[in-house]
């Protein structure tokens, strides 16, 4: 009985020297911006979803917090992740900035996979009446109609085009609120109006120019940057593999029901709940 005893202590002692400690919880960087705060809690309910401890942690600059260590992850998108680093490049396509991207990120810094069907890229709405009179809904017909244009934009009207194809674009009028944007839009004052594909404000009349192949206007896709090295290849597999489920039309309603003041956390647990990683 004794010796039977021993021999099960022993087996635990055993089984408990070879279980490996669970690692410290990964931060995941995000400045207080509701989208990024959203995309910020999407990654660590990944990371969660695969069994390591993560948590979102508010920072003034993700991507210093992320070259000190302070957070381990940090979501962004593509295009502005690019033009924060070569500011200068003409790239274009989803696959173009994406490569052109991992190109120049900092030493110690890599790049998930990005979602081929999530993005929020600058884009030009007209009024139906505009887009009729144009003969096409997608920017070609825009660059068609380029003298004249009268652009519109929420204040600070920053990171926009100057250029869409041939067509340089006049300085936007800045509007203190998407509201007055669309007003003016709609009452003739200005003939376009600067928004986001991803944007959850625009009027259903209103027609967003599709920016059809090949891109006129950069790709700003969601992806995740981590520290090289830090996450093991399970955690790796977790914010790579939000890449294959997230689309824009997701994006939109979550951001929306964060706008209608939901938890950022509990929106982003409650989509992957419906959307398990994994699959």
């Amino acid at each position: 009985m004794f010796r039977r005893l021993v021999l099960g202590l022993l087996a635990l002692v055993v089984v408990a020297c070879g279980s490996p400690a669970p690692g410290p919880a990964l931060a995941v960087g995000a400045t207080a911006d509701p989208e990024m705060t959203l995309l910020a809690n999407l990654y660590a309910a990944a990371l969660r979803s695969y069994g390591s401890a993560a948590y979102v942690r508010t920072v003034d600059d993700p991507l210093a917090a992320l070259d000190s260590g302070t957070v381990s992850v940090v979501p962004g998108f593509t295009g502005r992740l690019l033009q924060e680093f070569a500011p200068d490049t003409k790239a274009r396509s989803d696959a173009q900035v994406y490569r052109a991207m991992v190109g120049v990120l900092p030493e110690g810094v890599a790049a998930g996979d990005y979602t081929t069907a999530a993005e929020d890229k600058p884009a030009l709405v007209v009024t139906d009446a505009t887009a009729a009179a144009w003969g096409g809904r997608d920017l070609t017909a825009l660059v068609s109609h380029c003298r004249g244009l009268r652009l519109g934009a929420v204040a600070p009207a920053r990171g926009l085009p100057t250029a869409v194809g041939g067509c340089t674009l006049p300085p936007a009028h800045e509007f203190g609120d998407q509201a007055a944007m669309f007003d003016a839009l709609q009452a003739g004052d200005i003939t376009a109006g600067w928004t986001r594909t991803a944007d959850v404000g625009i009027p259903g009349e209103l027609v967003v120019l599709a920016d059809r192949k090949p891109a006129l206007v950069m790709a700003e896709n969601i992806v995740p940057l981590y520290r090289r090295n830090e996450l093991d290849e399970r955690q790796v597999r977790a914010v790579n593999e939000l890449a294959g489920v997230l689309d824009t039309g997701s994006l939109v309603d979550m951001r929306r029901q964060v706008a209608q003041g939901h938890d950022p956390r509990s929106v982003a647990e409650d989509w992957l709940s419906a959307h398990p990683l994994g699959r």
